[in-house]
């Protein structure tokens, strides 16, 4: 199973990804959410869940079902748009609050068993080296830091991606 996490309008979302598979889970900005207040009740308090009520409050529970997070998203500085972001700041009930040494690096420690692979299509105008490169160290980190298993990053120069990303 998949994750979708999109920044686009519903219109766009129509026309650039037409035919999504069944089994794919979709995030986008037609859902409500918060963000996070960094409480870590969803680290002990509820573990796995997050407090806040809005539809983002299983992302840790919906993350470990996956075996892909596919993102599209605008590039802002090399970054992910606000909403992206929003999401993946919520992302934190997926991994546990203690560490671990993982590839000479402290990480925290996953609370599941799956690993995630991720894919990054930033699309945008005037993307800058500078910025591909933030981003590419962006992802990777993402990608280590939920113990995730790599990371594939493309970027389309235009307004918005094209239509038909293959997912």
């Amino acid at each position: 199973m998949k994750l979708l996490l999109h920044d686009l309008s519903e219109k766009d979302a129509k026309k650039i990804l037409p035919n999504l598979p069944k089994d794919m889970i979709v995030f986008s900005p037609k859902q409500n959410i918060h963000p996070c207040i960094g409480c870590f009740s969803c680290w002990f308090a509820t573990p796995g869940y997050c407090i806040i009520k809005d539809d983002h409050c299983n992302l840790g529970e919906v993350l470990s079902k996956v075996e892909e997070v596919v993102i599209i998203s605008k590039c802002v500085y090399g970054s992910y748009s606000p909403y992206i972001k929003n999401v993946l700041d919520r992302s934190i009930s997926y991994i546990l609050p203690v560490f671990e040494i993982r590839d000479n690096q402290i990480r925290h420690t996953p609370r599941y068993p799956n690993k995630i692979s991720f894919s990054a299509h930033f699309y945008g105008e005037k993307i800058t080296q500078e910025e591909k490169s933030i981003a590419q160290d962006l992802i990777e980190a993402n990608c280590k830091n939920l113990n995730g298993s790599g990371s594939i990053i493309k970027f389309y120069e235009e307004k918005l991606p094209p239509k038909g990303i293959i997912l």
